[in-house]
């Protein structure tokens, strides 16, 4: 059965949505928070009775009959938006790269909400072609890739991105890992992800795509080589985690996996963000802010302890670990506490907590770069080109 195509009165109706759910809430919120306050240390100050009381009270009633009334106003108009979007009226969605980069974003940080509550706006996990989804079966595979090799790359994007960050910089370097490795008799395979699900619902799904790629690749398929950026990694990870005993064709033919990045012991950032959320709940005029922080989806939530348990690795795959830091050493201790922005070294390392969880892998660190430089950088790109050969 076909997806039904996202339009863009769902964007419409998920933006009112929000704000409503999170703007007018929150402001409501913590507005009632500061009157409260307010009005509680006047009666404190003044030892006053039920004139202040009073003008509380009124100022409260004011205050949420307002708020009240903008909320009902949003409430009606998404709902009134998703009826229409159900007749397939209006223009399509996620059908440019502006909207695409804006669906990525969105299914990134609530995308585990969009496949409860709005279905037509989760990403489903595919493999990409000019800005669409292929079908994993051997007549569009063959369509879309008339020049296949036997030799196959996947690429998987990180945390709110999608296919089209791989091409980042390519107007300043000339090329992309993609292009590169092609020339090198690779097919490149880029696959679009919702990044906001669980971290081993995504590793079902890559498992499951992998498994029909090579199935129907038009060619036969002699080697595979998985790489992945930031989150994609973990996926990764994932989905060799949830290969049974039953070998599934695919597993015995990734000769490599290559990790962008990626935070296999978790991000300070996401369990900042966990932090800021608890701190700001102590107090109401700021536990509002802290339901902002809540909002983030389960794949924000599972990079604050990355993938750190033992996962069997692909039983014939080198791993390669790539780490950037800001500055040019690993032993400066700004590189060493601000790794990249995103992940420190020994986390992209997978080394850390008493343990390697690499042993043997291949490790490359990347001096005065930044998490998103590691999209398409030439010495990245000299490195996959040796790692593949």
């Amino acid at each position: 059965m076909a997806r039904a195509q996202p339009r863009v009165l769902d964007a419409l109706s998920l933006l009112s949505k929000v704000a409503d759910e999170l703007v007018v809430r929150t402001v409501r919120d913590t507005h009632v928070a500061v009157i409260d306050r307010v009005h509680g240390t006047a009666r404190r100050l003044t030892g006053a009775g039920l004139g202040t009381g009073t003008a509380g009270l009124a100022h409260r009633g004011i205050a949420g009959g307002v708020y009240a009334g903008v909320g009902l106003a949003l409430r009606a108009t998404s709902r009134g938006l998703d009826v229409i979007a159900d007749r397939g009226v209006g223009p399509a969605w996620d059908v440019d790269p502006r909207s695409r980069f804006v669906a990525g974003a969105v299914n990134g940080l609530i995308g585990d909400r969009l496949q409860r509550e709005r279905p037509r706006l989760a990403i489903p996990m595919a493999v990409r072609v000019d800005g669409s989804d292929v079908i994993a079966d051997q007549t569009s595979l063959a369509a879309a890739f008339p020049a296949a090799t036997g030799r196959v790359v996947v690429f998987l994007h990180g945390l709110c991105e999608n296919e089209a960050h791989w091409n980042r910089h390519r107007d300043r370097r000339g090329t992309t890992y993609g292009e590169a490795l092609s020339a090198d008799g690779w097919t490149p395979v880029f696959v679009r992800a919702n990044t906001g699900l669980p971290l081993r619902e995504n590793g079902v799904a890559l498992a499951a795509l992998l498994r029909d790629l090579v199935a129907g690749w038009p060619v036969p398929v002699t080697r595979v080589a998985l790489v992945g950026h930031s989150l994609g990694g973990l996926v990764i990870r994932a989905a060799s985690a949830v290969v049974g005993g039953d070998d599934p064709g695919w597993t015995r033919l990734v000769s490599d996996v290559v990790t962008l990045g990626t935070p296999h012991l978790g991000s300070p950032i996401a369990s900042g963000v966990g932090s800021g959320s608890g701190w700001l709940a102590r107090l109401p005029e700021s536990a509002a802010f802290g339901r902002i922080l809540d909002w983030r989806s389960q794949g924000v939530h599972d990079l604050v302890e990355g993938l750190a348990e033992d996962v069997p690795p692909l039983p014939h795959a080198r791993y390669r670990l790539v780490a950037a830091t800001l500055t040019r050493s690993l032993r400066n201790p700004v590189g060493a506490f601000a790794g990249d922005l995103l992940v420190r070294p020994p986390s992209a390392y997978g080394r850390g907590r008493g343990r390697a969880l690499f042993p043997d892998a291949d490790v490359l660190h990347l001096p005065r770069a930044h998490h998103f430089d590691l999209l398409n950088d030439a010495r990245v790109d000299e490195a996959l080109r040796g790692w593949l050969a």
